[in-house]
């Protein structure tokens, strides 16, 4: 690519590939063409090993890291640490969005099994029940008799929400309980500040205060 095309008119003429690797590095979240040029010129100036680390690394896990074919987390074997364990209760599965979003529920101490969506339904952007494993969330189903309740952990947006309702009527089918993940005030957040939405959701499902 140019680069008339990506800076203002009378920037320093770049080579080849030090626009191709400014072009790479955009590919990041969150990374624009200034910051890409700052990494690049960092790496470059003042990290070189650092960077032939970074790209190896890059290569082997494009190259190795595939999915869990149980769960769909990321996995480097055929069936990832959590669906391959004992020690897990697996009466219980909790449905997420990402990888991340399961990172997130197991530091909670959460000790049953997941399936992992890589997304949430959206007509919008065309992306339909089949784009996020739903007919294989059936199939596990169908083949692990021994799920008793469903946890629903999607994000508190219409998208998730409407993910949650269509994974509900799955459960349902299957005969199997599934909940909600609470969503409301966070603790230490003042009501003033808080959006409709979210003390909308609060509101709704309020609970009884237990004696101590």
């Amino acid at each position: 690519m140019a680069c008339q095309a990506c800076y203002p008119k009378g920037c320093l003429q770049l080579t080849p590939l030090l626009q191709q690797l400014i072009q790479s590095l955009r590919c990041l979240p969150g990374i624009g063409p200034k910051s890409a040029q700052r990494i690049a010129f960092q790496l470059l100036a003042r990290n070189r090993d650092g960077a032939k680390m970074l790209a190896t690394s890059l290569v082997q896990a494009m190259d190795n890291i595939g999915y869990c074919h149980s769960c769909r987390t990321f996995s480097e074997t055929e069936l990832c640490t959590y669906c391959s364990s004992t020690r897990r209760d697996k009466s219980i599965m909790c449905i997420v969005e990402s990888p991340a979003d399961q990172y997130a529920i197991e530091q909670t101490g959460y000790n049953g099994m997941y399936f992992i969506l890589h997304g949430r339904l959206s007509p919008l952007d065309g992306i339909g029940p089949a784009d996020i494993g739903m007919d294989l969330l059936r199939q596990r189903l169908h083949a692990e008799e021994t799920v008793r309740e469903i946890i629903v952990a999607t994000n508190p947006t219409l998208e998730g929400e409407a993910t949650a309702h269509y994974i509900a009527q799955i459960a349902k089918h299957r005969q199997i309980s599934c909940s909600r993940i609470a969503h409301g005030v966070p603790l230490g957040g003042e009501l003033e500040s808080i959006d409709i939405g979210t003390l909308t959701h609060a509101f709704a499902g309020r609970g009884v205060i237990q004696d101590s």
